[in-house]
């Protein structure tokens, strides 16, 4: 191995140098470290800790690489994943740390900039839906930081950074508090509120499609039914194929979310009525359009057989609720409600998961089961008989 080169700066004093071959860099590029220190025994020094470290699989090679440029690799990474919708989401997430953190350079972002940053999202993030600069809520925030902190997960296996700068960053506790506070969530209906909509559109044409909408299927399920996939002589519904929109002006046909959603659901009693008499009118509406009739194969169609999207389906069902004077949720809060009444019901829960299309039990509970008050009646039931200073219950 050669000794290190002695250099004579202009100011007349020396130092020692080596180049050290560090591998290959993410692009496949030959990668060299350059040493400069003031004595030989430096030099040598910070060669075997490179080559150790190298062996090792530890090497943290020194890159220029920006934290915008490693995002643009990591979503690319990502699409053999996910599907295209959600590259759309993610990508929309991560607008503003391309805004404020894209040009630092990836091994120079620590963990006071990340802070600063989410502390600084909170206090003015917005950029539209409302006065720009105005406070950002602490759920898009965390969205946006559970994002950032994938992405620099995925830089320190990829050993371009030795940690994630954002793992211990969290929205601060006064923020979440304000938000808290502050912030209008609507409200998911009520069980009431589900049965008023129920009757109120029972003489509705896509009265079948809305009542998929509320027995837990979400929005894309439903516009994505085919007739071919629903069993009218079994009473089963198999979720296979789904149709969303992507930018609320394109629709994307694919496959199920995730393999639990593609489950076979067993109908209850009035969906499936109601389908029968909706699958005998788009017979009807057949024979009276003739040639003019595009026979598509889904379910939720228009009179003349042309599919429906989720903003069709999302529109008519906004102006029922005006009609009925409800208020005005939407379609997918409404699966909130849905999934709601059946745990509050005693559903087990991984029934409850199965049925929404969720591998994880806990996750359905925790994102989509919203106890209200009128839930807890049977408890404060049990709390008179408790009171009621009932014997028995004492021993």
């Amino acid at each position: 191995m050669a000794e290190p080169k002695r250099i004579v700066l202009q100011d007349g004093s020396v130092r020692y140098r080596t180049v050290v071959d560090a591998g290959r860099d993410e692009t496949g590029k030959r990668v060299q470290i350059t040493i400069t220190k003031d004595t030989k025994a430096e030099v040598k020094n910070e060669r075997a800790r490179i080559l150790t470290e190298r062996q090792a699989g530890t090497l943290i090679v020194p890159s220029k690489m920006t934290v915008g440029e490693w995002l643009d690799r990591w979503l690319e990474y990502k699409r053999r994943d996910v599907e295209e919708t959600t590259i759309r989401t993610y990508r929309l997430a991560l607008v503003h740390v391309y805004d404020r953190l894209g040009h630092v350079r990836l091994q120079e972002l620590d963990e006071d900039q990340v802070r600063d940053f989410i502390d600084a999202l909170v206090a003015g993030g917005r950029r539209k839906g409302g006065e720009a600069g105005t406070r950002l809520a602490v759920s898009t925030v965390e969205g946006i930081l559970t994002r950032l902190r994938e992405a620099l997960e995925r830089a320190v296996n990829r050993k371009l950074i030795a940690v994630n700068p954002a793992k211990s960053v969290r929205v601060s506790l006064a923020d979440r508090k304000t938000d808290k506070r502050e912030r209008e969530r609507p409200k998911p209906w009520t069980v009431d509120e589900v049965q008023a909509f129920i009757k109120g559109i029972e003489p509705d044409r896509l009265y079948a499609p809305l009542l998929l909408s509320l027995m837990g299927l979400r929005p894309a399920e439903v516009c994505g039914q085919r007739w071919s996939d629903i069993d009218l002589q079994l009473g089963t519904l198999e979720m296979a194929n789904t149709r969303t929109m992507i930018g609320n002006a394109r629709v994307h046909e694919k496959d199920a979310k995730t393999a639990a959603g593609e489950r076979i659901l067993p109908l209850p009693s009035k969906a499936l009525d109601a389908l029968k008499r909706f699958r005998a009118q788009q017979a009807r509406e057949r024979l009276a359009a003739g040639e003019g009739y595009t026979d598509t194969g889904y379910v939720a169609v228009n009179e003349l057989g042309l599919s429906l999207n989720t903003r069709h389906l999302r529109e008519h069902a906004y102006r029922e609720m005006t009609r009925l004077g409800l208020r005005q949720v939407r379609l997918y809060d409404a699966r909130h409600s849905c999934l709601t009444y059946l745990a509050v019901n005693g559903v087990p829960d991984v029934v409850l998961a199965a049925w929404a299309g969720h591998t994880n039990a806990s996750f359905t509970k925790r994102k989509y089961v919203h106890v209200a008050p009128e839930d807890m009646r049977a408890a404060a039931a049990a709390w008179d008989t408790f009171h009621g200073g009932d014997p028995k219950a004492a021993t």
